[in-house]
């Protein structure tokens, strides 16, 4: 998991990812948005997302009340946040912030539109990873999960980030995502407790071929499957399922 100051933000035994955010681009189509502002419509198999012109207002309905304030940049990065749905004028993104689960209307004058053909889904009960591009399954890996005390959260979340490594036990990056514990409010001290998707940290054996409970929330993977995700670019969903 990570956290406020991304220095004690992740909790798989997570201990701390350094101030330094790392930018890995993956493949996203730019979708022409014209004049008349019709409603945007992601190709076929992928997920439409919308990246902030700053820090910008969330609204509880179309045309409501401002009800949350959305960063510019969220530990560094940009805010780019998967569509949910849309509304003439307006789109429902999710939000990296807790509560888990968070969405708000955006303007969509507010936002640029791009698209992500890829989708990660955890499964918890099998702890098994897959990677989907254009809906279909293109990857698959077994993986470490929190434990039963500390368990991962379930939900639909997204890459938020990437993140340098603190340390070779994390493997070649860090994608941190939107979700956060339900166990642990405050890692570290850092403030908050997020999931994020990295290396093994010296747990090879124990996930093994068929993966295991061994972190504090964070999703854990072999050096060389988590290298499968370097492509997967911010505001791609991430669903955590128990079933």
């Amino acid at each position: 998991m990570l956290a406020a100051s991304l220095a004690a933000l992740m909790l798989a035994s997570c201990s701390s990812i350094g101030g330094s955010h790392q930018t890995v681009h993956g493949t996203t189509h730019h979708l022409r948005h014209p004049f008349a502002r019709t409603l945007p419509v992601a190709p076929r198999g992928t997920t439409l997302v919308a990246t902030t012109h700053g820090a910008i207002s969330g609204y509880s309905a179309p045309g409501g009340s401002p009800a949350v304030q959305i960063p510019a940049t969220w530990h560094g990065a940009v805010s780019s946040l998967p569509v949910v749905r849309a509304s003439p004028g307006w789109v429902d993104v999710r939000l990296a912030q807790r509560p888990n689960g968070s969405t708000a209307w955006v303007r969509d004058t507010d936002v640029t539109f791009t698209s992500t053909p890829y989708k990660i889904l955890i499964d918890l009960k099998t702890t098994y990873l897959v990677l989907f591009k254009d809906d279909k399954p293109t990857f698959g890996a077994p993986l470490g999960i929190g434990t039963v005390s500390d368990p991962t959260p379930t939900g639909n979340f997204f890459v938020a980030f990437f993140s340098a490594p603190p340390s070779s036990g994390y493997g070649s990056f860090v994608i941190v995502s939107s979700g956060h514990s339900n166990a642990i409010s405050d890692w570290e001290s850092s403030g908050d407790a997020l999931m994020a998707i990295h290396g093994p940290l010296g747990a090879d054996a124990e996930i093994g071929k068929l993966g295991a409970r061994v972190s504090h929330g964070c999703v854990r993977l072999h050096v060389a499957d988590l290298l499968h995700l370097r492509n997967v670019p911010a505001g791609s969903p991430i669903d955590v399922v128990a079933s």
